[in-house]
């Protein structure tokens, strides 16, 4: 599918003409073409290429290779940096090919779809990508909506609908939409087909709750909102058909909106390497130019006596030119400093720790089946750097499973017995305590019915009767859910609902309200409401919502209810309880028309339409009599506070952001051990200005800094609100907020936006060089999990968008401890020990060929064998490395959890920065010094047994390279914490290869049948055979470990690290001095 998208400015509003393409098409609006992939057999090989030589170290081995085929400079063969170039280059374009390949398919299978589309009359079938803006399209049951539709008819009573959001949101309870009155009743191809209303609306945009648009038809103007909307992505459900005007298509689509590139996330370490190379390119290019400066001052002094008989080849004629092309040759000589197979072994390494996470069987939910899941490979190392820690509240930290504990009706407290059920439609799972209320409602309190006939009326809850007696409801939050299964075991049974009814049963009588209007909840007005007319004809408003906005709204004549319940939601708040106040309004029937006159007026409004129906809201949700509050428990998940007191430990700062209130939230924090009565003290900031949201920080900020001078200890916690955190957010306060919030332990943030955790957490980020996490389990948390270094989303109840948006996720908070602690300080020790010991080997490689310069007339004659060149970092050193990369661990993860301050080397990086970089290299410098020098001064005077000097180019070669391929074994040995079976095969069987690979390379029958590319014939059996050789290896190998080992003997016992101390434990079990040293250190679990 070859899909094309025109060029058009930006649009400010789009105008869309029913069965009219010609007229639609003048805009140039996206087809329903959709393009996930990124190439085509055509643009596949340059483009791909093109974007993996946008890696500085792909482009600069292509430019070593470009040198290596000058045969003027280059004293090695191309194949040594064209082979495991063309391997990286391969492997990437393998897997690219592949990802895009199922790209490919997902977008065709998707575009090839077909749809039933009106035209010219007639249903008839068209793939989706042939789908325009305009069409009318005929949708059925259990059929995927092909773009964003506004309804029109449906064959359901009143234009309803049923759809599932699962693909948007990852909520798989059914919604409702409504076509508007006016087009309900084209229900037929023939009238639709008439149908030329002209639909203006918003631009293309990603909001998925929101929809703002304008139908003119007939010369009358119809408001359209998100409720007339069917999105792409969508799901009809329980519908047999509808019809639908395509506003948007493809592209345009909210689903594909939705769908933007996640910005790519790099390491800390990723970006010290990238510098260290630039250093290392600088080093050299230093190096080449001494040795450059070396050959021309040789050529001029002493390479003139030997023109006779061995002229220089031809374009050099003069010692210059020889200098300068000595420079690239050594250029090329060198560059294995940092080879290829660095950058390779890293990936294979990342992958191997990705899976390590995956198959971690202490990370399964048994309860919901589902294991932790590593989404990336690039950031396993960054988990054992994590400093501050952003999580949401509800259902990251507790389980988003409510449950009705708790109520307040007319200033009595319920909430402490067991519970009966009342009647045959309870719900059997649920669990109330308290048997006065049960008897309030048997009694017929008319404060009790009223308070239950609330919550069966006021709320969004579809019903489903599978069974006579058998109720599913389906809500779109579990609060709702919970407080309508409330009233259900009470008496006051939610039955079903259409556009302008809501059926009830009330103590066993069903009852039918009249549903007059809806006013909608949302986060600004934090409440909603219902007016519905009962049978005997009076008209009443239900609304329930935040105590904080509802209180302001009551009539003032019963303060003391109102000051009774204030205590009551009070008391359930400090319990951990997520409350609600509940109230009510008689109202005329002169005040409800005249009310509806002014919400019709608003709701057809094109201008600031929702700011005129909030206005209207406003003015009618006024005067209301308070009937009570209500408390849902949300129960922490297990091992919550085990895990938040165990990251504290390991110095991880944790904040929580949360769109609850103030009370519940702290409640919670004491719940999970973030706060703490040890504290010294938890500062509340709650300012509505900005002025005394600044005095209030700078009051905190003053008292955190002088009370830590005035007692032994002191730990600070800090509470602000999302009013007063939208002014310390400000370019001019936020330095403030961050210097105040940093200074405490804890930070809770309450009543806070999507947008404002997202903030907090590119604060973070901005002003202080730490590794941020951001936990969440909602859509709510996917820009905080976008924004933050590492996303975790936890699978829970509000979908799987948090999942999809993460880098790593899993089911329960839980899991968090084991996934920073143990996978990820192990991945960060891994790869710190994994590049120390990678430079060190290829610069005591490398280096070799620097000091041979000296002693070869600068002329780039390498001192190994070509093939040895090829093969050290590909086969004789490659895979031990591999394995400690892979398996090394210092102590074992029970002892991670154990002593969580072996966690901090990680976020001090202190295992891999430039220090230990330049140490690494010193050390690679010394032992290339050892191995050139050593087997230089034995071998210059050495002779075989019988008499034949040693003293020969081939034999010094051989000589050094076996020296340095067990030099780096021991090394390696000695730097290996964990043994497994894989690193004693890889390690003894490199060194096994090396000299099997050596002897068959120096042997006979290959010279024999390339005798131009094997010249060291015999030279392997001969020089291993004298003793001296042997001791001369065996005297390099020597003089190169054994600082080594006598440094980190002394290290050990005179300054060990918690580490090595725990290791201790292994042997020392017993000894009083390990035990207490490290009985400050350990968590008991």
């Amino acid at each position: 599918v070859v899909c094309f998208f025109p060029f058009v400015s930006p649009e400010e509003e789009r105008k869309v003409k029913a069965n009219d393409r010609e007229y639609n098409e003048k805009f140039q609006y996206a087809s329903n073409c959709i393009v996930t992939s990124k190439y085509n057999i055509v643009t596949f090989l340059p483009v791909n290429l093109f974007e993996q030589f946008q890696e500085v170290a792909n482009t600069y081995f292509l430019f070593l290779l470009i040198l290596q085929l000058i045969p003027q400079i280059s004293s090695l063969s191309w194949f040594t940096t064209i082979v495991p170039l063309a391997l990286v280059l391969s492997i990437t374009a393998v897997k690219d090919a592949t990802d895009d390949y199922f790209r490919h398919k997902s977008d065709n299978q998707v575009n090839n779809r077909e749809s039933q589309v009106l035209i010219r009359g007639s249903l008839q079938n068209e793939k989706w990508m042939n789908v325009r803006v305009g069409d009318i399209i005929k949708l059925e049951n259990n059929q995927f909506v092909a773009a964003d539709v506004l309804l029109l008819s449906t064959s359901e009573p009143h234009g309803l609908c049923y759809i599932e959001t699962a693909e948007l949101d990852g909520e798989t309870n059914m919604k409702v939409r409504q076509s508007i009155s006016v087009t309900a009743e084209l229900c037929d191809p023939n009238h639709l087909a008439s149908f030329d209303g002209e639909v203006m609306c918003e631009p293309p945009n990603n909001k998925l709750d929101r929809f703002c648009g304008t139908l003119y038809w007939r010369e009358k103007k119809y408001p359209l909102t998100n409720q007339n909307m069917l999105l792409r992505g969508c799901v009809l459900r329980n519908t047999e058909a509808c019809y639908g005007l395509v506003i948007f298509a493809g592209p345009d689509t909210k689903l594909m909106q939705n769908s933007g590139r996640t910005k790519f996330k790099r390491t800390s370490i990723d970006r010290l390497m990238n510098t260290l190379v630039l250093w290392i390119f600088g080093f050299l290019v230093c190096m080449g130019g001494i040795l450059a400066v070396g050959n021309a001052i040789w050529e001029k002094e002493v390479g003139f006596l030997f023109q006779s008989f061995l002229p220089w080849d031809p374009p050099v004629d003069n010692f210059l030119f020889s200098a300068f092309l000595s420079f690239w040759s050594y250029v090329i000589i060198l560059n294995t400093v940092v080879p290829i197979s660095l950058y390779v072994s890293v990936e294979v390494i990342r992958l191997g720790h990705s899976y390590f996470i995956n198959w971690d069987q202490q990370m399964f939910c048994s309860q919901c089946n589902t294991a932790a899941e590593a989404r990336t490979t690039t950031l396993n190392e960054e988990l054992g750097q994590v400093e501050y820690i952003f999580s949401d509240k509800t259902g990251t930290l507790t389980q988003n499973i409510m449950t009705f504990n708790k109520c307040s009706i007319n200033g009595q407290s319920y909430g402490m017995l067991n519970f009966t059920p009342l009647n045959p439609l309870a719900d059997l799972n649920f669990c109330f305590y308290d048997e006065k209320l049960l008897e309030s409602v048997k009694v017929g309190d008319s404060h009790t019915h009223e308070f239950f006939r609330l919550l069966s009326l006021c709320h969004t809850v579809m019903s489903e009767e599978k069974s006579e007696g058998e109720l599913v409801y389906k809500a779109q939050s579990p609060d709702e859910g919970a407080l309508v299964t409330a009233a259900r075991n009470f008496g006051f049974v939610f039955r079903s609902r259409t556009p302008g009814t809501i059926t009830t049963t009330e103590m066993g009588q069903t009852v039918t309200y009249s549903l007059l209007a809806i006013l909608d909840f949302n986060n600004i007005r934090k409440r909603m409401s219902v007016i519905v007319r009962n049978p005997e004809g009076r008209i009443r408003l239900y609304c329930k919502g935040a105590d904080t906005v509802l209180v302001e709204r009551l009539q003032p004549c019963n303060q003391e209810l109102i000051s009774i319940t204030s205590d009551h939601l009070n008391e359930y708040a400090a319990d951990g309880l997520r409350t609600l106040a509940l109230a009510y309004r008689d109202l005329s029937e002169e005040e409800w028309e005249a009310w509806s006159e002014s919400h019709q007026f608003a709701d057809k409004a094109t201008d600031c339409r929702e700011d005129r129906l909030a206005a209207t809201y406003d003015k009618i949700e006024q005067e209301m009599i308070l009937l009570g509050a209500t408390a849902i428990e949300d129960k922490l998940q297990e091992g919550v506070p085990e895990t938040i007191a165990l990251l504290s430990l390991a110095n991880i700062k944790i904040w929580v952001l949360t769109g609850d209130k103030q009370e519940t939230a702290v409640n919670i924090g004491y719940s999970c051990k973030m706060l703490t009565d040890d504290m010294t003290e938890v500062f509340i900031i709650s300012g509505h200005t900005v002025q005394s949201v600044r005095h209030e920080l700078r009051s905190v900020f003053f008292l955190v800094q002088i009370l830590p001078n005035l007692i032994i200890s002191g730990e600070f916690a800090l509470v602000i609100s999302g009013h007063s955190l939208a002014h310390a957010l400000e370019p001019d306060m936020e330095e403030e907020f961050l210097s105040t919030a940093c200074a405490c332990k804890a930070v809770i943030c309450c009543r806070v936006t999507p947008l404002q955790k997202a903030q907090v957490v590119e604060l973070i980020k901005k002003h202080k060089k730490a590794v941020t996490l951001a936990v969440g389990d909602g859509a709510n948390d996917v820009s905080m999990i976008k924004s933050a270094h590492i996303g975790v989303g936890i699978s829970g109840q509000e979908g799987i968008q948090a999942v999809l948006a993460s880098d790593y996720s899993f089911a329960q908070f839980r899991f968090l401890q084991r996934l920073l602690l143990v996978h990820g300080r192990w991945s960060y020790l891994r790869m710190c020990r994994f590049l120390c010991y990678f430079f060190y080997k290829n610069f005591a490689f490398t280096m070799v060929h620097f000091w041979f310069g000296f002693f070869c007339g600068f002329s780039a004659q390498t001192v190994y064998d070509q093939f040895f060149i090829t093969l050290y970092n590909i086969v004789y050193t490659s895979l031990p490395v591999l394995a400690m990369g892979m398996f090394d661990q210092d102590v074992p993860d029970q002892r991670s959890l154990e002593y969580p301050k072996l966690y901090e080397p990680g976020q001090l990086n202190l295992l891999f920065n430039k220090r230990e970089f330049f140490i690494c290299i010193t050390q690679g410098i010394y032992t290339s010094v050892v191995l050139f020098f050593v087997p230089y001064a034995v071998l210059s005077d050495a002779t075989q047994s019988n008499g034949v000097p040693l003293a020969d180019y081939q034999s010094f070669a051989v000589t050094t390279a076996t020296a340095l391929v067990i030099v780096v074994s021991v090394q390696i040995a000695l730097d290996t914490g964990f043994w497994t079976v894989f690193n004693h095969v890889f390690v003894w069987g490199s060194l096994g290869s090396f000299f099997t690979i050596m002897f068959a390379l120096h042997s006979q029958t290959l010279f024999r049948n390339l005798p131009n590319q094997f010249h060291f014939v015999g030279s392997a059996q001969n020089t291993l055979l004298q003793p001296v050789v042997w001791l001369t290896i065996a005297l390099a190998t020597a003089i190169c470990i054994v600082p080594v080992l006598a440094f980190r003997f002394l290290k050990l016992d005179l300054k060990p690290q918690l580490s090595d101390t725990v290791r201790k434990l292994k042997f020392s079990f017993y000894d009083p001095s390990v035990s207490a040293l490290l009985s400050s250190q350990c968590v008991p679990l």
